[in-house]
């Protein structure tokens, strides 16, 4: 079946660039990216545990309400 999908000019480079140093055609990489993409989605969500933390706390100063503070701590 033929589709057009629409690509910004850099991420088409990319891929294509992608397919070519891997030794396959653009639509068999971006066939694969794609199918990749549905069976991790196909089964149960993944559980995610969160463990407890035996450290001292949060640092001096650290708000958890403010997250503009906290993304710049983290270099984000």
């Amino acid at each position: 079946m033929r589709t057009t999908i629409r690509l910004s000019d850099d991420f088409y480079r990319a891929v294509r660039e992608r397919a070519h140093a891997e030794d396959t055609t653009f639509t068999a990489f971006v066939e694969d990216a794609l199918r990749r993409r549905l069976a991790e989605s196909d089964g149960e969500p993944t559980a995610f545990r969160v463990e407890p933390f035996d450290g001292t706390g949060l640092q001096p100063g650290v708000d958890l309400d403010d997250s503009a503070d906290l993304l710049d701590r983290m270099g984000g």
